[in-house]
C-alpha cells in the first residue's frame, strides 16, 4: 500500500492529466467545424474539469496541496502538445489523431495509478474516472477511423 504522500503525488499527476485533457479538448473544440464533434469535445473538456475537482478534493482530504494546473512538461508527456498545430491547420483528422494520442496517454496514466494499490475510497474514484476516460479514448479512436475513410468509399 502506498504512503499518503505517494497517494497525493499520484493524484496530483492525475490532476495534471485531467487539466491537460481539458485544455486539449477545449482547443480541439474551438478548431473543428463539425458541430457534433465540437459538442463532444466540449463535453469531454467539462468532464475533465469535474474529474480534476474531484481529485483535488481527495488530495485536500488527505492533507495535501492539490495541483491546480497542467504543465508544459505534462503536456509533452501526455500527448496534447500538438493539438494547437492540428487545429491551426484545420485538419479534422489530424485533430482527432492528436486527441486520440492524448487520450491514450491519459489511459496509461490512470492505469498506472490504478495498479499502485490506492486506498479503497481513492481507488473507487480513480477507477470510475479511468473507465470513463477509456470510453472517451475509444470514441475518439472510432471518430479518427471514420474521418480517415474517404467520402466516396
Amino acid at each position: 500500500m502506498p504512503t499518503t504522500s505517494e497517494v497525493i503525488t499520484t493524484l496530483n499527476g492525475l490532476i495534471e492529466t485531467c487539466k491537460d485533457g481539458h485544455d486539449g479538448f477545449q482547443t480541439a473544440a474551438e478548431g473543428i467545424t463539425d458541430k457534433t464533434m465540437q459538442d463532444l469535445f466540449l463535453a469531454y473538456a467539462t468532464q475533465r474539469s469535474a474529474f480534476s475537482a474531484e481529485l483535488q478534493a481527495l488530495v485536500q482530504g488527505l492533507g495535501g496541496t492539490p495541483e491546480t494546473s497542467g504543465s508544459i512538461a505534462a503536456s509533452l508527456h501526455r500527448g496534447w502538445i500538438n493539438i494547437k498545430a492540428a487545429v491551426s491547420g484545420k485538419d479534422e483528422h489530424k485533430v482527432l489523431e492528436e486527441c486520440a494520442f492524448g487520450e491514450e496517454s491519459a489511459v496509461n496514466n490512470y492505469r498506472d495509478a490504478v495498479e499502485t494499490g490506492l486506498p479503497a475510497t481513492v481507488a473507487t474514484v480513480v477507477k470510475t474516472q479511468y473507465d470513463q476516460i477509456r470510453e472517451s479514448r475509444d470514441k475518439v479512436r472510432t471518430l479518427k477511423i471514420v474521418t480517415a475513410i474517404p467520402a466516396s468509399a
